[in-house]
């Protein structure tokens, strides 16, 4: 079972990261300036592996790190199920902190130094989605980050408001961010469907509120009755609720995501 599920990644390179005393596997495919890609719950599914892929056919060398669930297989109650049971008492990934860093990011900065290493070029660009997609905002702490991508962030978990607000990183590191963005003009580029509960009106507030115009938020209408059919339950921008044929809003969206990485990690294309 595990090798069939593992063929659907047969095009990357598989090999393996530590830092910190943690080991994880690392896929990777492409060539050129590096940009770490984390998957959603509940993992690397198909549509996160294509995802890469268009990454790669862009210029650039997609890293995406094993960090839950089981690599190449579709979603399924099941598979979500398994994956975010044990991320729910995972310390290292604190679902229901608020103001803090998931302790996981401190190895993400250093897969990012490590791709900037191995792959070259101005920096690396970091796309996170739902569970890790304000982790490419605490991640921005690390300079080799140049591209940092919020696909429907969904971390803290909770129904305050305080929780709906938060962005899922320390104080000390929102205060890195923020000179950075002062001193570097580092842009965050972040995306939502507007009905999303997962990924709040709010957060997205607080990165206006914080980032000022340095902050690109992308927001597409999931309402009911919206022009483009969109499900009131919509939320994998660039994944499940992807519909890429051309002049649709998330076909435009993942245009939008892979123009900002070539940008910043291509300027001379």
């Amino acid at each position: 079972m595990a090798a069939q599920q593992h063929d659907r990644l047969t095009d990357f390179d598989r090999g393996s990261f530590t830092f910190g005393g943690k080991d994880r596997t690392v896929f990777r495919i492409g060539d050129g300036p590096g940009v770490v890609v984390m998957a959603e719950m509940p993992g690397i599914t198909p549509r996160v592996a294509d995802f890469a892929r268009h990454v790669a056919e862009r210029g650039m060398t997609a890293v995406v790190p094993h960090l839950f669930g089981t690599p190449g297989a579709p979603p399924s109650t099941g598979t979500y199920v398994r994956s975010i049971a044990p991320m729910c008492v995972s310390r290292e990934f604190a679902m229901f902190a608020r103001r803090t860093t998931p302790p996981a990011v401190d190895w993400l900065r250093a897969l990012c130094r490590e791709t900037h290493e191995r792959c070259g070029g101005p920096g690396v660009g970091a796309v996170g989605m739902c569970f890790t997609g304000g982790f490419a905002l605490a991640m921005s702490t690390e300079p080799a980050l140049l591209a940092p991508v919020l696909s429907q962030p969904s971390l803290p978990v909770g129904r305050s408001d305080a929780a709906k607000a938060d962005l899922g990183l320390s104080d000390a590191d929102l205060l890195a961010v923020r000179e950075r963005v002062a001193e570097e003009d580092l842009c965050v580029l972040g995306l939502r469907f507007t009905g999303d509960p997962l990924s709040p009106p709010e957060r997205f507030a607080s990165l206006r509120r914080e980032l000022g115009d340095n902050f690109i938020g992308v927001e597409l209408d999931s309402a009911p009755g919206n022009p483009h059919g969109h499900r009131k339950a919509a939320h994998s921008v660039l994944t499940e609720d992807l519909d890429d044929r051309p002049g649709t809003p998330t076909h435009d969206a993942l245009e939008q995501v892979l123009t900002f990485l070539t940008d910043r990690l291509l300027p001379a294309a």
